[in-house]
Parts: structure tokens; C-alpha cells; sequence
């Protein structure tokens, strides 16, 4: 087991987890699942997939820290600052809100427009999460198709959405 390749193919899906359940992005928990991947590595069975093992990690590394002392301490000593700074922060004005829905109806055009070979590869990627080999497993296609067709896909939409990027 690559622990490179574990951590890389599956940093954003951690991340994702975290912020899902505890609402903040929270680099220590992230550590913690690492630390956890790492030790335990030798204890994973082939019984589900590497991803749902990792995930279910990282789900109860994040329940953890809401059950921790930190946690609880963390909550119960905030200031009148940080509790304005929230109530500011969560508001979008009508503005940003129009401008961030053309974005992502823009996005989502690009995307459907794609072929559907090209489209099937980046939802499977970057929407589902999957990884190149799961992707090359479910399309019955050699992982080199499913990267070619990831790059030529990611290269339409960049020409697609370049006023977007700049």
C-alpha cells in the first residue's frame, strides 16, 4: 500500500468529510486521519473498498472531535468579535448571489456540453469522487483512456470557462 498515493488520491474527500460533519475546515482532525491511515494500514481487509475504509475513518475522527474536551472548550469561549464576524461572514448580498448562480450555471453548461465520454470521466472524478482505477474498473477502459480523457476533458473546459478563470 502506497501511503503517498493513499493520501493523495484522497485529501479533498477528507477534507470534504471533516467540514461536512464538524463545519470548519480543521487541519488536526486531517492529521489525525493520516496518523490513523498510517498506523493501521497493515489492519485493512479487502473486504470493502480502500475509499469507504478511509472514509469511515475520517467520519469517526471528526465525530470524535466533537465529543473532545477541545471541542467543547472551543465553543464555550467565544468572543462578542468572533460571534459578529460569523453573523457578517454567513451573509452574501444579492449581488454576490447572482454573480456566484451565473457561475455555476456557466460551469454546469460547460459541463453538459462536453462529449459524453469526457463528461462520464469528470463526473465520475471530480463531481463522485472515484479515483482514476475505480473509474478504469467501472468504464471497463485502460487507466491511460480515463487519464487522456480526464486531461482532454479539464482542457475543453478551461477553453469553455477561461473568462471565468482570468
Amino acid at each position: 500500500m502506497n501511503f503517498d498515493e493513499i493520501v493523495r488520491n484522497n485529501k479533498q474527500n477528507i477534507k470534504n468529510i471533516i467540514r461536512l460533519i464538524t463545519h470548519q475546515d480543521n487541519e488536526d482532525i486531517e492529521q489525525e486521519v493520516y496518523i490513523k491511515l498510517w498506523k493501521n494500514s497493515d489492519k485493512y481487509e479487502e473486504r470493502g473498498t480502500l475509499k469507504s475504509w478511509i472514509n469511515t475513518i475520517a467520519k469517526n475522527a471528526s465525530k470524535d472531535y466533537l465529543k473532545s474536551s477541545a471541542f467543547k472548550n472551543s465553543q464555550n469561549t467565544t468572543s462578542d468579535e468572533v460571534e459578529l464576524n460569523k453573523v457578517s461572514d454567513n451573509k452574501i448580498s444579492p449581488e454576490d448571489a447572482l454573480v456566484i448562480s451565473d457561475r455555476q450555471k456557466t460551469i454546469i453548461t460547460a459541463v453538459e456540453n462536453l462529449k459524453p465520454k469526457f463528461k462520464e470521466v469528470i463526473m465520475l472524478c471530480e463531481i463522485y469522487g472515484y479515483t482514476y482505477e475505480e473509474v478504469s474498473i467501472k468504464l471497463n477502459c485502460p487507466i491511460g483512456t480515463i487519464k487522456s480523457r480526464i486531461f482532454n476533458a479539464k482542457k475543453e473546459l478551461a477553453s469553455e470557462l477561461k473568462n471565468l478563470i482570468e
